[in-house]
This record gives C-alpha cells, structure tokens and sequence, in this order.
C-alpha cells in the first residue's frame, strides 16, 4: 500500500526519535496526535495515520491525564445532546475524577 501525502497538510518528520525509544518525537503527545478541530471535534491528522506507531501512540496519549479530559468532553457532548442522562453523566464525570487523583498520587 503506497501513502501519497497531502502538501497542503503540514508533515510530521517521522524519522526524529527519542532518546529512549525508537518513537517519534510525537509520540503520546494528544495535542499533536488527537487536535481539536476548527469545528470543535477532535480528529486524527493524516500525518498520524501513516505512522507505524498510531495506535500505540492514540492509546498511550488517551491513557494520559489529558486523555481523561479528552473522554471528560466526549461525556458532556453526549449530555448535552441528550443521548446520556444527569445520572450517567455524573458517574462518568466522577470516575474520571478518581482516575485523576490517583494519577496525580502516582497510583495510577
């Protein structure tokens, strides 16, 4: 499969690596990886899908305590939508909080 990249789409220098590992400089970081859109959504850049590493990259960034956040704007989209109720959305809301706190105490 050949991937012809788009020149009106900023590049990403794949081969620039941490010093630890053979990830790109990007790796995990959700602002590069995950960008809000212009319409108010967060998506993928075509950059990002012809990495190798996209899906541990995605994961490792949702996994990080932006990444709550990222779910935290996802659960009051769907409330404000109507497709979850206060109660659902509370408990969600609550989860992500504890996930938090135990990320910050180094528990998580």
């Amino acid at each position: 499969m050949t991937y012809i990249l788009n020149p009106a789409v900023p590049s990403v220098n794949l081969m620039t690596m941490s010093e630890n590992k053979d990830y790109p400089t990007c790796f995990g970081n959700l602002e590069v990886v995950f960008p809000m859109g212009k319409e108010g959504l967060r998506s993928t850049p075509y950059t990002c899908m012809v990495c190798d590493h996209k899906t541990e990259c995605l994961r490792t960034a949702m996994e990080s305590p932006f990444g709550i956040e990222v779910r935290e704007e996802m659960v009051d989209r769907a409330y404000a939508s109507g497709r979850m109720g206060f109660l659902q959305r509370w408990s969600k809301r609550k989860t992500f909080s504890r996930q938090k706190n135990r990320m910050k105490k180094g528990q998580g």
